[in-house]
């Protein structure tokens, strides 16, 4: 059988490990896999040659939450569209993501199994996805999208139906959320995504408010641990930080007003955050343009604000910091933004590590995403400049990415 054999030559190499790029190199790739990097030519017969000459090869990037469902900002009528118009708008939103160089992205609420295959399958270009199937809240928390009135409706469906729309489910007490989290894990969850805090989009649960019991958090933990997974948690405020992690919670999500002992806590744990800056930028900038509701925009400025210290925070306290950036309906074009927001008070090589090797920790999958290493997925970008000094690289829509490949295959070929 014939193999698909691909040498990219003469590419400035960006290891995210190293401060700077490694001087010139070819990368091979066999069936979908890099074989060889050398410093040297490599020579093998047959192979299409690509030169890259004064160009950067690089890893593909990885945004740990995204919601490619989340076709709009205003979540709470989405559940309500008809299921097909909900796919083919996000048809653009994954295209789109490859285009900017993501080829991994793991989806923190909404994307469902039947998704993840038309990817896989090639039915739908799109990056890799890991899949958290609908994210689990408690009644009037922020995956209850339902508004306030002089009852409370149920939710259209019950919870072992799919509606696209809907990218989160309610569920309430400790034999409830243990039933929804297998119910997800049935339906092809990767992790399971939960609400430990209260947050901006959704309409009526202070950010403040801690979300799930103990009781509750630890069921969904003990479920997760079960299947080898691990559990995510929308997050903000320390006092509902510290809980999630003390309860076993391995990912916090946004994470915006932390404190020191907590970030220390987090370390301690072994924790990962995932900070979504861009996303606050977006909805102060845009949210009431494109329907966010009024409550809704009036919480923005309790977390935007911190956004940039919290980084800090985390950093001094070594705990390890993943790319994420939340974007909702026309926003999600401004997913690499978060590299610049980021690079304002952070090295940009850190920042490049977020969406690269600490990304791959996140998903277990080190050696095989997020560094171009022998054995690893071909998941290989081809950058104008060098993206380690000049951040606008990686900005806009893959303006400066003239070739994005996935897993051997190049979905974008302008050179």
């Amino acid at each position: 059988m014939s193999k698909n054999l691909i040498v990219f030559r003469n590419g400035n190499l960006l290891d995210p490990l190293a401060s700077e790029l490694q001087g010139t190199h070819d990368v091979l790739v066999e069936d979908g896999v890099i074989r060889e990097i050398s410093s040297t030519p490599i020579k093998v017969k047959g192979a299409q040659e690509i030169d890259v000459k004064g160009k950067t090869i690089m890893p593909g990037l990885i945004d740990l939450h995204v919601h490619v469902l989340a076709t709009q900002l205003n979540l709470s009528t989405q559940g309500v569209l008809p299921d097909a118009l909900v796919m083919m708008r996000a048809v653009p939103i994954i295209q789109g993501m490859l285009q900017r160089g993501f080829t991994t992205v793991r989806d923190a609420g909404g994307a469902g199994w039947g998704l993840k295959c038309a990817i896989n399958e090639g039915t739908l270009n799109g990056p890799r996805l890991f899949i958290s199937g609908r994210a689990i809240s408690q009644t009037a928390g922020h995956g209850d999208p339902r508004p306030r009135s002089d009852h409370l409706r149920p939710m259209s469906f019950c919870g072992c139906c799919f509606r696209a729309g809907d990218i989160g489910r309610v569920a309430d007490g400790v034999d409830e959320v243990r039933k929804a989290v297998r119910q997800e894990f049935q339906m092809g969850a990767d992790q399971i995504k939960i609400m430990a805090s209260g947050g901006v989009a959704s309409p009526t649960d202070p950010i403040a408010s801690w979300g799930y019991s103990e009781e509750e958090i630890t069921a969904m933990v003990q479920e997760a641990t079960a299947r080898q997974t691990y559990v995510m948690a929308h997050s903000y405020t320390p006092e509902a930080i510290s809980r999630a992690i003390r309860l076993g919670v391995r990912t916090i999500e946004h994470g915006n007003l932390i404190d020191a002992p907590t970030a220390r806590l987090m370390h301690e744990h072994g924790a990962y955050v995932v900070p979504t800056l861009i996303t606050y930028e977006a909805l102060s900038l845009e949210g009431e343009k494109y329907g966010l509701p009024a409550d809704s925009v009036a919480k923005i400025s309790e977390v935007s604000s911190a956004g940039l210290s919290s980084l800090e925070i985390y950093r001094q306290a070594g705990v390890k910091i993943g790319y994420g950036s939340d974007l909702l309906g026309p926003s999600q074009r401004l997913q690499s933004e978060e590299f610049r927001i980021r690079s304002e008070v952070m090295p940009l090589i850190e920042v490049i590590r977020s969406a690269t090797t600490i990304a791959a920790e996140v998903l277990n999958m080190t050696g095989k995403l997020g560094r171009l290493q022998v054995g690893a997925f071909a998941d290989i970008l081809i950058v104008d400049g060098d993206p380690t000094r000049d951040v606008n690289c990686l900005l806009g829509q893959g303006d400066h990415i003239p070739l994005v490949m996935k897993e051997g295959q190049i979905f974008v070929n302008r050179l």
